[in-house]
């Protein structure tokens, strides 16, 4: 099995924030992907024409698009388990086993770090051996169809490199239903007064929301406990 840790690590840098760091590796992003030769040639030419395209864009818009696609709705969320969990309170516990699958490997993150975002993903399967690397983006192989599927339903081609991950997890891409996003105004309305207790509208884009209490009625509240 070829080497992929290099081109792993590229694709996590072409879906973080395209802050003036970020751009001004972006030249070396598609060669260091053609050196090491794990996707397919058709695959590494989309990839560099986004990095031109990447390139020509205006600083602001870049960064904005950015923004729009990836923090303002949940159907394009890079962090993972908002696909699988949501809102739920499944969220935190699978969170802390990721951690621990991380720290078991040597794999230590910074206080800012969420470990299911898709860029901590790929750089810790960087670490791994090709075929544990392989293994482990396989596991998650439907969020991440279901994040390309989103992707392409919107134009944008930052799918390639959604289907590129795929491809290193031995998948192919594929199209699949992609639910509607609720409406931003919607997921950021303020709770009604004195009408139970949420969290929604109330954290920054892309940050968890472990917490949504909302109001039983009478026949949910006789006999059950919460």
């Amino acid at each position: 099995m070829k080497a992929n840790k290099h081109t792993l690590r590229a694709l996590s840098l072409l879906l973080q924030y395209p802050d003036a760091q970020l751009r001004q590796l972006l030249p070396r992003l598609p060669d260091a992907i053609d050196a090491e030769g794990a996707l397919p040639a058709g695959r590494r030419a989309e990839i560099r024409a986004l990095v031109d395209a990447m390139q020509r864009t205006d600083a602001i818009e870049l960064e904005t698009r950015y923004v729009d696609l990836f923090d303002r709705g949940r159907a394009t969320s890079l962090h993972l388990f908002e696909h699988v969990h949501g809102d739920s309170r499944d969220r935190g516990p699978a969170m802390v086993d990721l951690v621990k699958h991380y720290e078991a490997a040597g794999l230590d993150l910074g206080a800012q770090e969420l470990p299911d975002h898709l860029c901590v993903v790929l750089e810790f399967a960087s670490t791994q051996p090709p075929a544990a690397a392989r293994e482990f983006l396989g596991e998650m192989a439907h969020i991440l169809n279901a994040i390309f599927s989103a992707l392409r339903q919107r134009d944008s081609a930052y799918a390639t490199v959604l289907a590129a991950v795929l491809e290193l997890a031995g998948q192919r891409p594929e199209a699949v239903p992609v639910p509607p996003d609720e409406p931003l105004d919607a997921s950021w309305a303020e709770p009604v007064a004195f009408d139970g207790c949420s969290v929604r509208g109330q954290a920054a884009p892309g940050q968890p929301r472990p917490v949504h209490v909302v109001r039983r009625s009478a026949s949910q509240s006789q006999g059950v406990r919460a």
